[in-house]
């Protein structure tokens, strides 16, 4: 039984050192040791109070949360700006009496990302993503919340796929 254990064990470590140290979350940071984020203002026609603060903290926290990087005001070695670009509400489907049954809330980013250990790996690109919703209901409290929540994760988990993806 302890051989099996020490086998199981060597293993292990010969599986998940193999090919270099591996990473859970897929995060490939090279040499970074820390991250920064710029503050992501909000340019859109349709300008939504607290929109730029809480999708600069979204993406700071989705970083923090899913690499080892160090987050700093200035200086740091992989760099996230850009601008909110898209802020958009508008019908999607209709009822038989041409009402829209559904509405859909679009947001945009448009970011530049800078790698300054390895400048090969910079980018700008937009990403966007929606959230449909009752078009009886209003864009307020809870379901805003709920809208912000889904697009925030998937806006936030893009730019972290193609600027720190692994795979």
């Amino acid at each position: 039984m302890k051989l099996f254990k020490y086998i199981s064990i060597l293993f292990l470590t010969i599986t998940l050192t193999g090919c270099g140290i591996y990473s859970f979350t897929g995060a490939d940071t090279g040499d970074a040791k820390t991250f920064q984020v710029n503050f992501f203002q909000n340019n859109a026609e349709l300008v939504e109070p607290g929109l730029d603060i809480d999708f600069t903290n979204a993406l700071q926290d989705l970083i923090q949360n899913q690499t080892s990087l160090n987050l700093v005001n200035t200086g740091g070695d992989l760099l996230f700006e850009g601008e909110i670009v898209e802020y958009r509400i508008a019908p999607m489907t209709a009822t038989s009496d041409s009402r829209a049954a559904q509405n859909r809330l679009t947001i945009s980013v448009n970011v530049r990302y800078f790698n300054t250990l390895d400048t090969e790996k910079d980018f700008e690109q937009r990403f966007s993503f929606f959230y449909d919703f009752d078009a009886n209901a209003q864009l307020a409290g809870s379901i805003k919340d709920e809208a912000f929540e889904v697009i925030f994760e998937r806006l936030t988990q893009d730019i972290f796929n193609a600027s720190l993806a692994n795979w």
